[in-house]
């Protein structure tokens, strides 16, 4: 997302009509959970997309003081991010292309994935004009399809490492994949994947390199596989509170708090008679005398924009929906015809499912997808409030 970055602080900027609060206790405290569920593993807690949501730097910095001693980002600039913000805690990152600078990445003490021959000689290279040995951990494609060497192609990385870990070039310090089903641990394919990696951990052995970690778990394998755990586990979404596999559970009942809550004000609130069409093309219409109110966010703000009357929100304390379209910059709420409240009023957007609001999961199952993408959309014009960790 291109949002200019949110303010940050402990209270809502005066004035502000919406804004996003980050519990940092509750990112820390799903981490000792976590790392309580993975006896003998690490944690790495992933931080990427901006720490889904949750502002990358002080959420990294409240996973490291739950207990996490790594962190991981997909993309290079998230990992340089963070070394730039003061954040020295050990960090993998895993996604880049041609022409990435590795030797930025090797100058700020950086862990570094490979999955392909050619991400191999870049970061050699890289390494070579800095007099340095690069750290990596060699990615294979165990099933999932995606990144990662495959079936021949991981052959025949083992095979280039040889030379340059004995030039002192690059030292593998660890291998790792990822699951495509671990939100369902007896699937086939979930048991299958296990078995290709202890494999492909095995023919690097052969080769004479032994990596120091082996990683495969993300978050639903943490909870749910503890035969997956292996060296260090990668919570991603847990970190945050959410449920990575909300048909077996909800956050509460894996140990764990939801840390974000979007809240909103109500810009405006009106009557208006029955029969009035509401937003654009009039997907909704009043059915009665009754009391609308205006939310100032929209789908720039990270609101889907088809949540359009069935988006969920809480206003003093009943459960409603979004009354039709949902704008850019707005929506609007039927608020009933008894409401007595006024403008400044509190939307609260998505919050913990344990004190009733509505969650993450609430608009992914209202919307068809994932709560995933429900927190990561929360845009930068946002300001985000800290509470906890010392804010």
């Amino acid at each position: 997302m291109t949002s200019p970055a949110a303010p940050v602080s402990a209270v809502p900027p005066e004035g502000a009509a919406a804004w996003v609060t980050i519990d940092l206790d509750a990112i820390s405290d799903n981490v000792r959970e976590l790392a309580r569920r993975s006896p003998g593993a690490e944690v790495m807690a992933v931080v990427k997309a901006d720490a889904y949501g949750h502002g990358l730097a002080h959420s990294a910095r409240a996973a490291v003081a739950g207990g996490a001693s790594w962190l991981g980002v997909a993309q290079l600039s998230e990992a340089l991010e963070l070394r730039a913000a003061g954040v020295t805690t050990r960090a993998l990152t895993w996604l880049y292309a041609p022409g990435a600078d590795f030797g930025a990445a090797i100058d700020a003490d950086l862990d570094l994935s490979v999955a392909a021959p050619w991400a191999l000689d870049a970061v050699a290279a890289a390494a070579r004009e800095r007099g340095r040995t690069a750290r990596i951990h060699v990615k294979v494609d165990t099933g999932l399809g995606r990144n990662g060497a495959l079936g021949q192609g991981w052959t025949d990385l083992v095979a280039a490492l040889g030379p340059v870990v004995a030039e002192g070039a690059v030292d593998v310090v660890g291998v790792w994949s990822h699951f495509a089903l671990a939100d369902a641990p007896q699937h086939p394919t979930v048991l299958a994947q296990r078995d290709r990696f202890v494999e492909a951990a095995a023919e690097l052995e052969r080769a004479g390199i032994r990596p120091q970690v082996r990683h495969l778990a993300n978050s639903a394998a943490t909870l749910t596989n503890p035969d997956a755990h292996f060296d260090i586990v990668r919570p991603g979404l847990a970190v945050y509170g959410l449920s990575p596999v909300p048909d077996l559970g909800a956050p509460e009942d894996f140990g764990l708090r939801e840390a974000m809550r979007v809240t909103a004000r109500l810009a405006l609130v009106k009557r208006a008679p029955a029969g009035q069409g509401v937003s654009y093309g009039h997907a909704y219409t009043t059915t009665e005398d009754t009391v609308l109110g205006l939310v100032p966010l929209g789908y720039a703000d990270g609101i889907p924009r088809h949540a359009g009357s069935v988006g969920p929100v809480q206003v003093d304390g009943r459960r409603l929906t979004v009354a039709g379209r949902v704008c850019m910059d707005q929506f609007v709420l039927d608020l009933g015809p008894s409401y007595a409240g006024g403008a400044g009023d509190e939307v609260v957007i998505l919050g913990r499912g344990a004190d009733g609001e509505p969650t993450a999961q609430d608009w992914a199952a209202a919307i068809g997808t994932i709560n995933y993408e429900i927190v990561t959309r929360m845009s930068g014009r946002l300001p985000r409030v800290l509470v906890g960790g010392g804010a």
